[in-house]
């Protein structure tokens, strides 16, 4: 009994880790300024004019499997395609900030 007691607080206690890693990863009020000054002449209101299709938007970060601050943390550094890297641009911080922001907004625009 015991032991199925400690096996489930370890869930618990993974799970909330896992999830709060992707909601904590920066700040996202710093991530605001940073994405209207770097990203939303691409991105307004969470869009793409150069790949409709690909939007930072919920269902299309899904889509793409996206949807953490990590991955979008590693897009925002390394850049992709037609998308170029801001690390130079932006330190590591402030790349955090705005994965944080995007993430946050996914599923508001």
């Amino acid at each position: 009994m015991f032991q199925r007691v400690i096996i489930a607080c370890c869930a618990v206690a993974a799970s909330f880790l896992m999830f709060a890693g992707n909601a904590m990863a920066g700040d996202i009020a710093a991530g605001s300024q940073i994405f209207a000054q770097n990203c939303a002449a691409c991105h307004i209101n969470g869009g793409n004019i150069l790949n409709g299709a690909k939007t930072l938007k919920k269902a299309d970060l899904e889509k793409y499997d996206m949807y953490s601050t990590d991955k979008i943390i590693t897009q925002v550094t390394k850049g992709k395609m037609t998308m170029p890297a801001f690390l130079g641009r932006l330190n590591e911080t402030q790349i955090a900030d705005v994965a944080a922001y995007v993430y946050d907004q996914a599923d508001k625009w």
